[in-house]
């Protein structure tokens, strides 16, 4: 099994001044890169990794690139796969399939999509949802074809033309665009063209064999949340997908953000999958859940500069209740909120 730590990175406001590629086998590190910028803004790259690919990016090895861009990307657009070599092919391909950063309000993939062409992806989130408390008995996807002057008075003409060129250049012969929560316009190409209006929505069963449906977009924010993350546990879909997922805990209730994440690590356990999540949710602080090293701070400093540390740089008992003493500002990364107390006493609160 080889294991990399890509795009490591030292920089500041004008350019990378360092980044390296390192390969992990057998417990051993071999770096395939390792590139700089000096004070005169020149760039350099070393490394064998030439020797898999071609006179082509053993040049581009030489010329080192434009200062402010990673050597990575800077072979991405600049050479063909036939001159990089496989192994470079991978990690630029992991790079831009694998990585999934999944923003507050974002969803990891179009939702609609994959729930109306994977049934068994179906009824996994409607399980999931209905043994989540949020009183959804399953869902049900709503696919209507339309017309392409309906789906030009739904979307602006430049997006329009834009799907249109996507689907001209898409190997699965599909676009997609959301327009809102549970709303998903399609863009299947065939012999002819065919446009498709996706809704998503959930079934609630209000008394004993009476199901009524909401629109997702009538669900609550939290519930919406929840849907838009269900696909990171769908590890059919996506093998060897690596999840980072910001502010994780929004909208969602803490018991089941702890589930959630207790989920995604025991389902994925033999399999190459990982998450990665911001959060100030301190109930995840659980050494039951996670493991020491899987566990790091985000702290700033006086002068706006912003410090990433791991819980193995303290020594702390097996026992210990982390959530506890995180908070009384044992591991730092804690807010100083003490001088809201002085705005009581110096006379500067609102009348």
């Amino acid at each position: 099994m080889r294991l990399y730590a890509p795009g490591q990175v030292g920089l500041d406001d004008d350019r990378i001044a360092e980044e390296w590629l390192v390969r992990v086998k057998g417990g051993r590190e071999k770096a395939l890169y390792e590139r700089s910028t000096d004070e005169t803004g020149r760039v350099s790259v070393e490394g064998d990794f030439a020797k898999a690919g071609s006179e082509k990016l053993a040049a581009l090895a030489t010329v080192g690139g434009p200062q402010n861009q990673s050597f990575l990307a800077t072979v991405a657009t600049t050479l063909e796969e036939v001159d990089i070599g496989a192994e470079l092919v991978a990690i630029i391909d992991w790079f831009a399939h694998g990585l999934r950063l999944i923003e507050p309000d974002q969803t990891i993939e179009p939702l609609g999509h994959l729930l109306s062409t994977d049934s068994r992806f179906l009824e996994f989130a409607g399980r999931f949802l209905r043994s989540s408390s949020t009183g959804i008995d399953h869902l049900n996807v709503l696919k209507k074809e339309i017309t392409q002057d309906e789906l030009r008075s739904l979307l602006p003409e430049r997006l329009v033309m834009r799907l249109l060129d996507d689907i001209a250049d898409d190997e699965d012969n599909t676009a997609v665009v959301r327009i809102g929560d549970g709303n998903e316009l399609v863009v299947e190409r065939t012999d002819t063209h065919h446009y498709y209006r996706i809704t998503i929505q959930a079934a609630h069963e209000y008394a004993p064999g009476t199901i009524g449906s909401l629109d997702l977009a009538d669900e609550s924010d939290g519930t919406r949340r929840l849907l838009n993350l269900i696909p990171a546990l769908n590890h059919d879909h996506d093998q060897g997908a690596v999840y980072f997922i910001d502010e994780i805990d929004r909208s969602m209730h803490p018991m089941l953000i702890w589930k959630f994440m207790q989920f995604f690590l025991q389902s994925c356990k033999a399999a190459r999958h990982q998450i990665i999540v911001t959060t100030h949710e301190a109930n995840l602080l659980d050494l039951d859940l996670l493991r020491r090293d899987e566990i790091w701070f985000v702290e700033k400093d006086a002068e706006s500069a912003t410090h990433l540390y791991p819980l193995t740089d303290f020594k702390v008992r097996k026992d210990l209740e982390i959530r506890k003493h995180y908070l009384e500002g044992r591991f730092g990364a804690v807010p100083f909120l003490g001088s809201l107390d002085r705005l009581l006493h110096d006379g500067s609160k609102p009348e």
